[in-house]
């Protein structure tokens, strides 16, 4: 497995060692014992998988302590572009964006640490999203930021994606008063 730091504090981006033949590929996506060895979270409680059609975008998502979430996030099928916003206060990152394409095809991964709120736009139809979080999800702890907040200035790459309701209702960056 490769790990790639990012600016960001403890967010990283993981690379599976693939083996790859003339039947199809194998490899690990998750191991308690290597994930302790290279320093990340191992310990997970929940396993969430969504199903979307292209130019679906859900996020900015995120729980308040003390039910923050950590996840472990990939595509299964299809690709996405994955975003995420630190929203931990005493970094130097505070406010800021980081944006990475995952596909089925490149088996990357993304370590989200808990502080971060977390989305994703769909790329393609019928695109299979998937991850692991290091808490239960808790309706009361659930917030959301706008995904076009213009204080976050995110280069979605789309300007009409679909969105829930919720979503579409989600607060602006200046109006959340961070607990992180």
């Amino acid at each position: 497995m490769h790990i790639t730091p990012t600016p960001f504090n403890n967010l990283v981006v993981i690379e599976p060692n693939v083996f790859k033949d003339n039947r199809g590929y194998f490899f690990e996506s998750w191991n308690r014992a290597a994930f302790e060895i290279a320093g990340l979270p191992a310990d997970y409680v929940q396993d969430n998988q969504s199903a979307s059609a292209g130019n679906v975008l859900r996020g900015l998502h995120f729980q308040v302590p003390p039910h923050d979430q950590g996840k472990l996030v990939r595509v299964l099928k299809g690709s996405v572009l994955d975003v995420v916003v630190d929203l931990r206060r005493d970094e130097p990152t505070y406010g800021r964006h980081f944006k990475l394409t995952l596909t089925a095809g490149n088996h990357k991964m993304l370590y989200v640490p808990p502080g971060f709120a977390h989305g994703f736009l769909t790329l393609e139809d019928d695109t299979v999203f998937f991850y692991k979080c290091s808490r239960h999800y808790n309706k009361d702890a659930e917030r959301a930021i706008r995904w076009n907040d213009p204080d976050l200035a995110i280069d979605w790459e789309t300007e009409q994606p679909m969105l829930s309701d919720k979503d579409q209702q989600a607060m602006l960056f200046r109006a959340f008063d961070s607990p992180f």
